[in-house]
């Protein structure tokens, strides 16, 4: 099954719109920003299942359902994005909030994953045996 230009923008039941989204690192946190402009922040849900978060969104007609509307151009529906996150983020520590009609996510990289040193034993502190 295809899936229209105009499906794709503005979603349907069985295919829901994406959000336009930021993303980027900053030391050892991750950001992304999703627009989500319009939506009632008890209307958005996040879940994580392995390293895949799932943010779904509902953004209903501001209008009585038995009124003539004239234009109708803002999407309502369902939204829905999908990000694959890799598996050095530490996904029990993600923090979320939405203001400005921003959903504002923080990712901070998993303790394993952060570059660290290693001591190096040696030099001085080898002792040489004798025979």
């Amino acid at each position: 099954m295809t899936v229209s230009p105009v499906e794709r923008v503005w979603g349907t039941a069985a295919h829901p719109a994406g959000m336009p989204m930021d993303a980027w690192r900053d030391g050892d946190t991750f950001f992304v920003e999703l627009d989500l402009p319009g939506v009632n922040p008890e209307s958005i849900d996040l879940d994580v299942e392995r390293n895949v978060l799932t943010v779904k969104a509902e953004r209903k007609p501001t209008y009585a359902g038995n009124t003539e509307t004239v234009i109708t151009e803002r999407p309502t529906g369902t939204f829905s994005r999908q990000l694959f996150l890799g598996e050095t983020l530490d996904t029990e520590q993600i923090d979320a909030s939405y203001e400005a009609s921003v959903l504002k996510l923080r990712i901070p990289v998993a303790e394993q994953a952060k570059p660290r040193k290693i001591a190096i034993s040696g030099g001085s502190d080898r002792k040489e045996l004798s025979t």
